[in-house]
């Protein structure tokens, strides 16, 4: 019986992983995020309990949030003791170009439970509309995260925004941001030249 468990596991183990490299997971994350988000935000809304500067500040506290979240998630869990998020990510710094990512269904799953958590803590609408505007936040990091290993850029800041991602790839221990260095300021993780 447990050797039966134990083939199943890994045979689930090695489907995903696959799944995790195909052009065809990494696409249809946005498919399941972006009208995620909208949802989220329209039900969020829909409610008409938030009022106009309650909808800015909510829109503003969900871009702050997302971009912690992406910091964290990038510097503990992708860089961190996580084996599985550690080992497909890896998969990411020996081929930039390549199509690994996190199952198309995950991301979707831990904002749902997001959702949730911040329901039973705030007002619904409220909870709806920040976790739309992460969601979205989410979406915006992927296509940036693509664009730059995808695209060259001719306009001056637009490579200077790629290359501290590029660095990164060269310094794994600097610059977990992609869309902001932030939190890399923040936490002391900004790639620092050193002196000649």
């Amino acid at each position: 019986m447990q050797s039966t468990n134990r083939a199943v596991t890994d045979t689930l183990q090695n489907a995903l992983s696959r799944l995790t490299q195909t052009r065809l997971n990494y696409w249809a994350e946005f498919a399941v995020d972006i009208p995620f988000g909208v949802v989220l935000i329209f039900a969020g809304l829909r409610r008409q309990a938030i009022g106009p500067l309650a909808g800015v500040l909510i829109v503003l506290l969900g871009l702050l949030l997302f971009s912690l979240f992406e910091y964290a998630f990038h510097r503990w869990l992708f860089h961190g003791s996580v084996e599985i998020f550690a080992q497909g990510h890896r998969s990411h710094h020996e081929n930039p170009q390549g199509y690994d990512s996190l199952p198309f269904f995950f991301p979707a799953l831990v904002l749902l439970a997001l959702a949730g958590v911040l329901v039973a803590l705030v007002p619904a609408a409220y909870a709806l509309l920040l976790t739309g505007v992460v969601t979205l936040s989410y979406v915006v990091y992927g296509v940036s995260h693509f664009t730059i290993h995808h695209h060259l850029f001719r306009h001056a800041l637009a490579r200077d925004w790629a290359a501290k991602h590029h660095i990164h790839h060269y310094h794994a221990d600097t610059n977990f941001g992609v869309t902001t260095a932030l939190w890399d300021i923040v936490f002391g993780t900004r790639y620092k030249r050193a002196p000649r």
